[in-house]
């Protein structure tokens, strides 16, 4: 056994269930893989398309089941949608929608005895945190033109490039580590308490937890829309 799987071996709890900081890992090609986030990051993916298809499978008029509850929460993004982003934020409408619905599902995985939620690595919210980012500066050079769009770096005066280049630096790492520390601690405080103080005290924490995973995927959301919706913004404003 390598010294860094013992390690990740000593971070358990009781010898199963949740590690603490801790991945299973995977060395391919120089590589190596967190295999815990990735079978998390499939289930997640797996129960949203699930989640879905049942919603709409046999789509009802008057809504009722998971068709209900799946018809509020995409209406309310809508809406969200609209206001935040405009007319055209329609057309992202699609992309915003699903990732909301994987944060929530994968913040509250971690909850259940015996997984973890794909969002306490930082190798996930990180990607995710890029992709919007990224996304950003291609619809934005899409929108205006790539000469034009580089130019508002340097406004209004050109020495403030520096400050507009460490803002966009600062997007990513932000919108990253703040759901990852949230869903991270959160998780380390539920084992800390089950292991202090079983049954009430956890099981309150597991109530707010769930409160919690559904906020800090809104927060990312409603941040991912607002960095969108400048790209989508016309020259003059």
């Amino acid at each position: 056994m390598t010294q860094e799987g013992s390690e990740n071996e000593n971070m358990g709890h009781g010898g199963g269930g949740h590690e603490i900081g801790g991945h299973k890992l995977a060395h391919f090609a120089g590589l190596t893989f967190n295999l815990d986030t990735l079978y998390m990051t499939w289930l997640t993916m797996a129960i949203v398309i699930i989640l879905a298809v049942v919603a709409t499978r046999r789509a009802e008029i008057v809504p009722r089941g998971w068709q209900n509850f799946l018809e509020m929460a995409v209406t309310a993004l809508l809406d969200q949608i609209d206001n935040t982003m405009g007319p055209k934020g329609r057309k992202l409408a699609p992309l915003i929608i699903t990732l909301f619905l994987f944060l929530v599902v994968g913040n509250e995985l971690g909850l259940i005895p015996g997984f973890t939620s794909p969002t306490n690595d930082i190798n996930t919210t990180l990607g995710l945190a890029l992709m919007v980012v990224i996304l950003v500066h291609i619809l934005g050079m899409m929108n205006r033109g790539p000469i034009r769009y580089l130019k508002h770096f340097f406004e209004p005066y050109i020495p403030f490039v520096i400050i507009n280049i460490i803002e966009e630096i600062a997007k990513p790492i932000t919108l990253s580590f703040r759901l990852f520390g949230n869903i991270l601690a959160g998780e380390i405080l539920l084992i800390v308490l089950g292991m202090l103080v079983p049954y009430v005290v956890p099981t309150a924490w597991l109530a707010f937890s769930v409160f919690v995973g559904v906020v800090q995927a809104f927060i990312f959301t409603m941040l991912s829309m607002s960095y969108l919706s400048n790209s989508l913004q016309d020259e003059h404003h």
